[in-house]
């Protein structure tokens, strides 16, 4: 899709914008990784603010976008450099509370427009939690538009006194590729022989390991699983600050759980699986959980944040922290083919509705060209 010239804000082009990135996890980088992509597709000007380790992994520049390191710190240099890149900029977007905490600061004076996209909630306890809760504040009141990647969180950003607050598209980078795409030279056989799952069910949750992934509670459930002939493996893929007391875990209890720190490639840990299980205490809008059902993988997942929105009725819901009832519910899904295959059905036209990359990148721009076009005199 090319610019329309005429319809060029301030009546000119090329468009400059700044995306702003902390340290990201990772579906927000690869999201600004592939709306860099698809903005200089269009013709706008794109330049990312990031961490260089970001850059590095994302590859901004390799989408067409300069890229400016800025690195996490709030302190002066980091503004500093931040409102150098932004100075001009036609419109900014920082993603994440952070990295838009440190916009507000550089934009300090400012009229430039600035779109703010939250990606995930923070989670703090105590004085921090306080802290968190007055930089939202002041994010919220000074964005000319704010963008939750679901509707909780949009629910949040209005509460919080977004003039304007909306749901975000955001479309899944990769998105269509094959449910059956495997690498010719690992077939699902050989994954499941490497990860040990040869002859059992195998069971996949990728995440980071720390306590907002809810790892306690699915140790807890494979205690279960060990009596179940053939006794089914986890294998999780991520690493965290839990991983020696997940480890300790798994030794002391004789559980059928692997710790396999972090992995590349998902889709080729879904193509071996038979269940996918998600069992964070909140997540907005899962990249794990898309994977899955763009794999066709049947997903158990717990009731919270985005994710009834995103999945709808393709997958197993169950309340966060039950350790029972995800127990109950892959027993229950490893004994019954027509269900896994009913889920399976119903992820692929789930799928089907979600936001394409492209229509992600045309709502942008078309905020954008809100924000940014003249406005007729009175």
């Amino acid at each position: 899709m090319s610019p329309v010239s005429s319809n060029a804000p301030h009546g000119q082009w090329p468009l400059r914008t700044v995306q702003v990135l902390g340290g990201g996890n990772a579906g927000s980088s690869a999201h600004v990784r592939s709306l860099a992509g698809g903005l200089v597709a269009r013709g706008v000007r794109v330049t990312v603010c990031a961490p260089a380790e970001a850059d590095r992994a994302y590859d901004f520049t390799g989408a067409g976008a300069e890229h400016v390191h800025v690195p996490r710190s709030s302190d002066p240099a980091s503004v500093a450099a931040l409102r150098a890149a932004c100075a001009s900029a036609d419109l900014v977007h920082a993603h994440g509370l952070h990295a838009s905490f440190r916009t507000v600061l550089a934009l300090s004076g400012h009229s430039t427009p600035l779109v703010v996209t939250w990606h995930n909630r923070s989670r703090a306890e105590g004085a921090r939690a306080h802290l968190l809760r007055l930089l939202e504040r002041r994010v919220v009141k000074t964005a000319s538009v704010m963008l939750g990647t679901s509707s909780d969180l949009v629910d949040r950003a209005r509460q919080t006194g977004a003039r304007d607050a909306r749901l975000a598209a955001v479309g899944l980078p990769g998105q269509g590729r094959s449910p059956d795409h495997e690498d010719p030279d690992r077939p699902r056989p050989k994954v499941r022989a490497e990860l040990g799952s040869t002859g059992r069910p195998l069971l996949i949750a990728v995440g980071s390991l720390d306590r907002y992934r809810g790892y306690d509670v699915l140790l807890d459930a494979a205690r279960a699983w060990r009596d179940l002939d053939p006794v089914p493996l986890v294998v999780v893929a991520g690493e965290g600050p839990l991983r020696s007391v997940l480890q300790r875990r798994i030794a002391d209890e004789d559980l059928p759980v692997r710790l396999i720190g972090h992995h590349d490639d998902v889709p080729e840990l879904l193509a071996a699986a038979d269940l996918a299980l998600l069992t964070s205490s909140w997540e907005s809008r899962s990249v794990f959980a898309q994977e899955a059902l763009y794999a066709g993988v049947p997903l158990v997942a717990t009731r919270v944040g985005g994710i009834p929105d995103l999945v709808g009725d393709a997958a197993e819901l169950l309340p966060y922290g039950d350790a029972e009832a995800l127990a109950d519910a892959v027993v229950r899904l490893l004994a019954d083919p027509e269900r896994r295959e009913l889920l399976r059905e119903r992820g692929v036209r789930q799928a089907a509705g979600w936001p394409t990359e492209d229509e992600t990148v045309a709502q942008v721009l078309s905020i954008y060209d809100e924000l940014t076009q003249p406005r007729p005199l009175a």
